[in-house]
Formats: structure tokens, sequence, C-alpha cells
């Protein structure tokens, strides 16, 4: 093992040749905890849209931490202070920043496992930690947010942070929505720390206009597309159904792992070392199997809804900027439960209604500030004379209504 060149590099189709900077990222990469990402889509369902779509968390979290190298280059040519330990303690967090993620990773957190991906990534980071002799102490610190330095941690998770660079060019890529893709090199040049704060270089102004309405683009074309949207409200059903089968002592055939989470109740307070080896062998092949089996499940409900997501027959939905009245709800309602002699209870697997909520930018969030000439800080909102900037941090709430193609006429 000790002979293993551990500074190996990924041809990535983004940026090119990536660099592994040092043998502990190289060691955390090799991580069965890590290795599993490569079975983990970045996107979800959103290959029934678009079929490109078919990246992973694996190739995320390697181009995240690519970018954060660029960052930490040009931070320190503008004479930021980074240590070495810092240094590698960014490019630990940003690599593992998703590592909680599981299967279909939204439609798992409201139906199965009730424990926020990120709280899972800080458990995988802790165990990692004790693998690692302390090695990931600083990194998780950053993490945390609890390091003295503030500005580290907007470069993991803030408004302009390395996460959202890499996934919206990483996206807009594999999806082909180009209007996702965003200028990251231009981005990261305009970088600089302030008082402690990460700011952006007044002449950068563009750069992270254009980035906010990608940003807003990306999630109305393809995060919150109404196929995938459908697709996955679908697939949460599918696993409520079936988590409520097997409470029944019905016998559902799944992996053990997908079992293990439907039979026992997690969250982030009884969350145990062996919960977190079991989500560790979780993948999306776990849920796709189990689509594969269910639909010839005896139970009308289970079965419908996984034929849906397998053939890609969905159900029907309707996106309104008002909300839909009662009526229509109870008139689908009534008229599905006769038909399929369910009662008002199931039928809810098959119509419902909800929202969605796109906001580019949140002017209460920590803000992206611009570092004028004067030397002066100003909110990007402020600072631009785009007034679609100021449109950009109102959110924007859609109302939705899903129900099966039978009912077309309504």
């Amino acid at each position: 093992m000790s002979n293993t060149n551990k500074l190996k590099i990924f041809n990535d189709p983004i940026y090119g040749f990536i660099t592994i900077p040092n043998s502990l990222i190289y060691d955390l990469i090799q991580h069965s905890y890590f290795q599993r990402l490569r079975r983990i889509s970045q996107m979800g369902l959103s290959y029934l849209v678009y079929p490109g779509a078919h990246h992973t968390r694996f190739h995320h979290a390697i181009g995240a931490m690519h970018i954060m190298q660029k960052a930490v280059e040009v931070l320190r040519s503008k004479e930021v202070a980074i240590s070495k330990d810092e240094e590698n303690a960014l490019y630990i967090a940003i690599l593992l920043h998703d590592i909680g993620h599981g299967p279909f990773s939204h439609a798992m957190e409201h139906s199965i496992v009730e424990v926020h991906h990120e709280e899972v990534s800080l458990f995988f980071m802790n165990k990692l930690n004790e693998e690692f002799n302390g090695q990931l102490s600083l990194a998780i610190q950053i993490f945390k947010g609890e390091y003295h330095r503030k500005f580290m941690l907007q470069l993991i998770s803030s408004q302009l942070d390395m996460d959202r660079m890499d996934y919206l060019k990483r996206d807009s890529f594999y999806s082909g929505v180009a209007e996702g893709n965003i200028n990251s090199d231009r981005l990261i040049q305009m970088l600089n720390v302030m008082d402690d704060v990460l700011v952006m270089e007044e002449k950068g102004i563009y750069s992270i206009e254009k980035f906010l309405m990608a940003r807003r683009l990306m999630y109305w074309q393809a995060y919150l597309h109404k196929t995938s949207l459908v697709a996955e409200l679908t697939l949460t059903k599918t696993l409520q159904r079936a988590k409520e089968l097997l409470n029944r002592n019905i016998d559902i055939e799944c992996s053990g792992p997908l079992k293990y989470f439907m039979k026992n109740r997690t969250t982030a307070e009884n969350f145990s070392n062996t919960d977190l080896d079991t989500f560790a062998q979780l993948d999306d092949f776990d849920i796709i199997s189990a689509l594969k089996n269910w639909q010839y499940h005896s139970d009308f409900i289970l079965s419908s809804l996984s034929k849906m997501i397998i053939n890609r027959d969905l159900s029907k939905i309707k996106l309104n900027s008002e909300k839909f009245a009662k009526e229509v709800l109870e008139q689908m309602t009534a008229r599905f439960a006769k038909e399929n002699k369910l009662t008002e209870q199931e039928v809810k697997y098959f119509i419902f209604k909800g929202k969605i909520k796109n906001q580019a930018y949140s002017k209460d969030a920590e803000p992206i500030r611009i570092l004028k000439k004067d030397k002066t800080i100003e909110d990007v909102v402020e600072a631009s004379d785009q007034l679609n900037l100021k449109a950009l941090s109102k959110p924007v709430t859609k109302y939705f209504i899903c129900y099966p193609k039978q009912l077309e006429e309504f």
C-alpha cells in the first residue's frame, strides 16, 4: 500500500484534469463511504426529463474540491493567509460536504430516513475522523461553522460557495440546460477576503448576476421541472406505501439496508453507528431494484406507483400561481376512489397537492458582498444596477396538483 501513487489525476469533462492534492485526500476518496457516491445520482430522477443527467455525487464532490483548490490559490495570491492545515481542511470539508446524501435523497428524507443529509454528512465525517486518527478535526470545525475564520465556512456553504459553483456548471453540462452554465473561473478570480468575510471584487458583479440568473433558471428548468417533480413525489409516495405495508406485516421484497430503514424509525437524535453503517450500504440500485420488484406486488397502490416510475408513465401535474380549489381535489378523489375501490386515505397516494418555491437569492441569508473600489462593502442587490437582481431576491411560489392521467378532463 505504501508504494501506491496517491497523487493521481481524474479526467473531468468540465475542468479537464483534476489533481488529488495529497495522500490523505486520496485515502478518503478510496474509502467505501466515499466510493458509494459513484452509485448515487446527482440529479435524482431528472434523467426522466434530461436523458444525459446520469452524473453522480462522486463527480460533483471531486469537482467542488477542484474549484476549492483554485479558490485557495487565488486568495493566497491576494495575500490572504491560509496555512497548510487550513488548506487541507477546506479540501476535506468540501469533498465530504455531500457524503450524507442517500439515493434520491429528497424523496428518502420525506419518507423513510428522517435525517437531513447534512446531519448524516457530519455523522460520516466524525466516523472517518476516528478512523483517520483525528486528521479531519479542523475540517469538521469549519463545516460546523465553529472555526474563528468565518470566510472558510462561506467557501463551503453560502450563497456563492464552491458547492453551487460546481453543481450549476455540472448539472447544466449533463442535462443540456445551457441557461445554467456559469463562468466559475471568472467568479473565482474575483474572490477576496475582507475583515474575515468572503467578498467579490466589484468588477465581478456581472458574473454574479449571471450566476444568480443561472441558478433561478436551473431551478425552473431542471430541479423543479414538473416531470422531475412528479417523479420525485411519486417515489416519496411509493416508499411511504412500502413502509406502511411492512408495518402491517405484509411482505415487501427489497434489500436488507432498505428494509432496515423502513422498519426502524431513524431521527438525528437516535442515529447510531449501526444506522450509519447500514445507510452506507444504500444506493440508487437498492431503490431501482425494489421498484422493479414492487411493480408485481399484489398491493394495487404499491404496484401502480412503482410501474409509473419504472415505465415513466407518470401522473399529470398542473402548476399554477394560485392555489387550486379544494372542490377539484374532492371531486377527483371521490371519482378515483369509486373507480378503483379505494378508501379516501388510499387515494392520497395518487391525488395530492402542494407548493414549490424558487428563490435565487435570499436577503435573509448570509449576503453576497461586493467589495467596492473605495474598499466599502455592499450587498450585491444594492450594488447592482440590474433590476432583475432585486426581483431574484423575491421568492416565487407555485402551487401544484397531481392526479392520474385517467382524470385528465378535470
